[in-house]
């Protein structure tokens, strides 16, 4: 009907209001361009790159968000191969196209986590590996878990010297992560695969020094018998 207003969606809204700033942006750049010093033209583009990127990374991160709300379900349940590859017919698309369209959100980083353990879970840990290592989000306990997930591929590997590294990196990520005494129990064990006794009793004992209340370190005096 002529003169009805149409009614725009949030997503169309958003998506006009980034385009009008866009052309405001740069309407002002070519308005000014000859009254400006070239530099102060090359910051102004460069903030619009910057204002653009954001957008599209905030966006991103939404929609991985409720991507992968979808798939946490299957996860947690242990049907890994589905949470891998999604379901067809249905709009959950799985961790893996999670990943490769929205890698580089955060959301999406947490993402490969999962991808990476679920790869794991499967025995397929050349894959995993391959996503614990990719990670490179800001979340302190996930960037422990990347560590400590390589280390546990590593070991499945029978490459315990490696491993034993790792663990250890793990455990010092972040003071506050509840499975840095677990990550020392490994690395200590490891150690002592490879025969490093003095790396594997140094790190047992500040295990049994510094965690005395943990699960963990029921098992340490076998092991610290092993490197006297």
């Amino acid at each position: 009907m002529i003169g009805q207003k149409k009614k725009f969606s949030k997503k169309e809204m958003k998506e006009d209001k980034l385009v009008t700033t866009y052309y405001k942006v740069l309407a002002f750049y070519e308005e000014q361009k000859r009254n400006i010093a070239y530099v102060v033209g090359g910051i102004a583009v460069v903030v619009l790159a910057i204002f653009l990127y954001s957008e599209n990374t905030k966006t991103d991160n939404e929609k991985a968000n409720v991507e992968l709300a979808r798939v946490i379900p299957l996860y947690d349940q242990g049907s890994f191969l589905e949470a891998i590859e999604g379901q067809a017919g249905t709009p959950l698309i799985g961790l893996k196209k999670i990943v490769e369209q929205y890698g580089s959100s955060e959301i999406g980083e947490s993402a490969k986590i999962y991808l990476a353990n679920a790869y794991y879970f499967l025995g397929k840990f050349d894959e995993a590996e391959k996503y614990y290592k990719d990670y490179g989000g800001s979340n302190e306990i996930f960037k422990a878990t990347a560590f400590a997930g390589q280390a546990a591929c590593l070991e499945a590997k029978n490459e315990p010297g490696k491993a034993a590294e790792l663990y250890h990196k793990a455990a010092t990520v972040s003071k506050e992560n509840v499975l840095n005494p677990k990550y020392l129990l490994f690395a200590g064990i490891n150690y002592i695969q490879i025969g490093k006794k003095g790396e594997a009793k140094e790190i047992l004992t500040r295990l049994k020094k510094e965690f005395t209340t943990s699960t963990y370190i029921r098992d340490v005096d076998r092991y610290l018998a092993q490197v006297q």
